[in-house]
């Protein structure tokens, strides 16, 4: 398709698939997102560890925007090796609580449950586990209850 037109040495924002293409191509530098610096990314750690509950992030892609970016244009990220550290610290601590949540979930025999702020990534992670437990949960308590057509039968 038709891109640009591009002016040498003026930002401009692109879909992150052009940005690599160009990048690998050395046709430019890549400017990391506002919120991958290390101070931000401390902060958001720190309050991830603190709340009991999930922390909004500062993009819903955070964990794959961070992969691509580094992978390809590490030379453009400032203290790319902290930043790779401190997003797999929020993230080990974010799948950590959620683990958790999903296990006093199924211990308490909930029928739903509301997970504000998980990123898609974070859900798909979890989500065959719990889906497998509510089965399981499922069959056992139908497995502990009389049958419906064996009262019926009865009378």
């Amino acid at each position: 398709g038709d891109l640009g037109p591009f002016n040498p040495g003026l930002p401009v924002e692109v879909p992150v698939w052009l940005a690599i293409n160009l990048k690998q191509r050395q046709k430019c530098r890549l400017i990391p997102p506002e919120w991958m610096d290390v101070e931000k990314l401390e902060e958001i750690r720190d309050q991830e560890r603190k709340e009991d509950t999930f922390t909004p992030m500062p993009s819903p892609y955070y964990t794959e925007l961070t992969k691509l970016l580094l992978n390809y244009a590490s030379d453009n990220i400032p203290k790319a090796d902290e930043i790779r550290t401190l997003v797999k610290d929020t993230w080990d601590t974010r799948i950590a609580k959620l683990r958790l949540s999903a296990d006093s979930f199924v211990r308490q025999q909930e029928a739903h449950a509301k997970l504000d702020n998980l990123t898609l990534m974070e859900i798909n992670t979890t989500g065959t586990f719990l889906t497998q437990a509510l089965d399981h949960m499922y069959k056992l308590r139908t497995n502990l209850q009389p049958g419906e057509s064996a009262r019926s039968q009865d009378f």
